[in-house]
């Protein structure tokens, strides 16, 4: 077996967190661990909308009653019982984010880049959230001001790698593959 790799994907939303994570789990059999998981999990249960302002709700709930690696801790510990050989962590946000994940081996993280109005247009027309499709581009920019978007530049400049995604998915996978490439060589 080869070294495992954990690929942690930083990106603002929409940025392509979800179709690059679906790329490397289908051409690369990598296994995926996603931060929002456990937020959605949890509000299934309590029968509240899957909604960004939810998940941010909850977000924001969980790391200031727990704190700020509560999530990190758990999907570190997930992430260090996987046997695949390329694991994934999508949604990182913050420097607490990758605290844990930083401790395991082979460790490295992918910024995915992607112009506002791009990513708007890509949010309209998906349906990963309840309120995805109904949003105006004031209410995206506003979101996107949140507190659990804030770090998300710092991490962006914090990466090991990153990705431009302001073209087709094929340009995007492209770069993955190179990304990948170099990851293996190291």
């Amino acid at each position: 077996m080869d070294k495992k790799i954990i690929i942690g994907l930083v990106g603002e939303i929409s940025a392509g967190k979800t179709t690059v994570t679906e790329y490397l789990s289908q051409k690369y059999q990598a296994q995926t661990f996603r931060f929002s998981d456990m937020l959605r999990d949890i509000l299934t249960r309590l029968y509240l909308p899957i909604d960004r302002a939810n998940l941010q709700t909850i977000s924001t709930a969980l790391r200031s009653a727990f704190g700020d690696d509560v999530m990190s801790r758990v999907l570190a510990d997930d992430v260090s019982k996987a046997d695949n050989e390329m694991i994934i962590t999508e949604g990182i946000r913050r420097p607490s984010d990758v605290a844990y994940l930083k401790k395991l081996d082979n460790f490295y993280i992918i910024a995915l880049k992607t112009d506002i109005k791009i990513r708007y247009n890509r949010l309209s027309q998906r349906q990963e959230n309840a309120d995805d499709q109904k949003i105006s581009y004031e209410q995206f920019l506003e979101q996107s001001r949140q507190e659990p978007e804030q770090k998300i530049q710092e991490m962006i400049a914090k990466a090991d790698f990153s990705a431009n995604n302001n073209d087709s998915k094929e340009q995007l996978f492209t770069q993955i593959d190179e990304i990948v490439k170099k990851i293996k060589a190291l």
